[in-house]
């Protein structure tokens, strides 16, 4: 099944969905993440079919989020590493497991991210560049940026509290 291009949409959103939206790739990346970076182990974690991963796989280094890195001429095999661009999405898998921990992990977290110094959990923020003040969702504001252009939606943050 086609599924549906987030490409023309002027949404951040969208572009970052049109790039791991893939049912699979965020698993991928998150392996990546993790250090896995051969074909035969990302396929062993994560139950895969070999067409599916060589598909997502390609479809990252198109996409310039991994790149392939030759460990071996005969038979060709590669490493999968992260570019710096890939490496950005830390953040959004980090998001992804920080909410699944919360909502969907009823024994607790499968995995926890220590402080490497203190060996404390650390977790996600929003901080003000400005005063470094850590924001809550109810103290912030969206506005139109520099690349709004075109038809403007209403903006507004809906707050659950």
């Amino acid at each position: 099944m086609k599924r549906t291009s987030f490409e023309d949409m002027n949404c951040s959103v969208a572009h970052c969905l049109e790039v791991i939206g893939e049912w699979w790739t965020p698993l991928i990346v998150r392996d990546l993440l993790m250090g896995v970076s051969r074909f035969d182990e990302l396929h062993a974690r994560l139950g895969i079919s070999r067409n599916v991963l060589t598909e997502r796989l390609n479809r990252l280094v198109e996409m310039g989020v991994i790149e392939k890195v030759a460990y071996q001429q005969r038979p060709e095999r590669f490493d999968y590493r992260l570019t710096e661009k890939g490496g950005d999405l830390w953040h959004v898998i980090t998001a992804m497991r920080e909410w699944g921990d919360r909502w969907e992990a009823p024994d607790g977290p499968p995995l926890q991210l220590l402080h490497r110094s203190c060996g404390q959990p650390v977790s996600l923020t929003l901080t003000c560049p400005e005063c470094g003040d850590v924001e809550e969702r109810r103290e912030l504001r969206l506005t139109e940026g520099p690349g709004r252009g075109g038809a403007v939606l209403p903006v507004r943050i809906v707050h659950s509290d």
